[in-house]
């Protein structure tokens, strides 16, 4: 007999993932600022205009062979669009260097995690280069047990790709797995992989994120504040 009823609201406190997905720009390193000066740079070089709240939108979090295309509103060869990607995101290395720090509380995440035996794993849209260089900045370059770019798989956020192949790495289901992002198109990639996901409102406001399509499940400002409510349980003994 089918059910209209609606579906229990998601208990993040009651939850016990058996993974823990981050997205990193944004995410794990609060750095959408210095992305945001890199990109003005590129955009005054190339006369396209500035990006607006709806532009990112639509844009953070997917990878750069979707971004530049729909910049410069028309299809760009593998190699042009490339050619924008290093440019754009060199100004960001040079831009970000000795200026990147790990949001709030994330350090502490990470070490409850592992006390826990709970696999932290990266998956990103973000190129290898910058992965490199953003994870050497802030000290995590062994944080994370595994790593999986966009460019590693068939679909970028908002598909679910990225998520899943973390998940089949690790042979858990996506269901066991909770993700931790910052943007519209990377919560709807883990609603999509069906995994729940927490919000960290470094690039988007709680009523912006509580108004999309596909919401995530819990939005918080740090991981202090998540270490605080719902993942209150890390905080406790493990053997307990």
């Amino acid at each position: 007999m089918r059910s209209d009823a609606p579906a229990a609201p998601f208990d993040l406190a009651a939850f016990r993932p058996a993974a823990f997905i981050f997205d990193l720009d944004g995410t794990v390193v609060d750095n959408m600022a210095l992305h945001a000066e890199a990109f003005a740079i590129f955009a005054e070089r190339h006369g396209l205009p500035p990006l607006t709240p709806a532009d990112r939108v639509k844009l953070d979090g997917r990878r750069n062979s979707e971004i530049f295309p729909i910049l410069f509103a028309r299809e760009l060869a593998r190699e042009e669009w490339q050619a924008y990607e290093e440019e754009k995101e060199a100004l960001y290395r040079e831009i970000s260097r000795g200026r990147l720090t790990p949001v709030a509380g994330v350090t502490s995440v990470l070490a409850r995690a592992t006390a826990h035996a709970v696999p932290v794993t990266l998956a990103t849209s973000a190129p290898r280069p910058n992965v490199e260089h953003t994870l050497a900045e802030i000290g995590f370059t062994r944080a994370f047990a595994c790593i999986v770019r966009g460019d590693e798989v068939g679909r970028g956020k908002p598909a679910p790709d990225v998520f899943l192949a973390v998940a089949a790495r690790l042979g858990l289901a996506p269901s066991a797995c909770l993700v931790f992002e910052d943007a519209p198109m990377g919560i709807a990639a883990a609603h999509a992989a069906g995994m729940p996901s927490v919000a960290l409102t470094t690039s988007f406001s709680p009523d912006a994120l509580a108004a999309l399509d596909t919401p995530p499940d819990a939005a918080f400002a740090t991981f202090d504040d998540f270490l605080a409510g719902g993942g209150r349980w890390l905080l406790g003994d493990p053997a307990g």
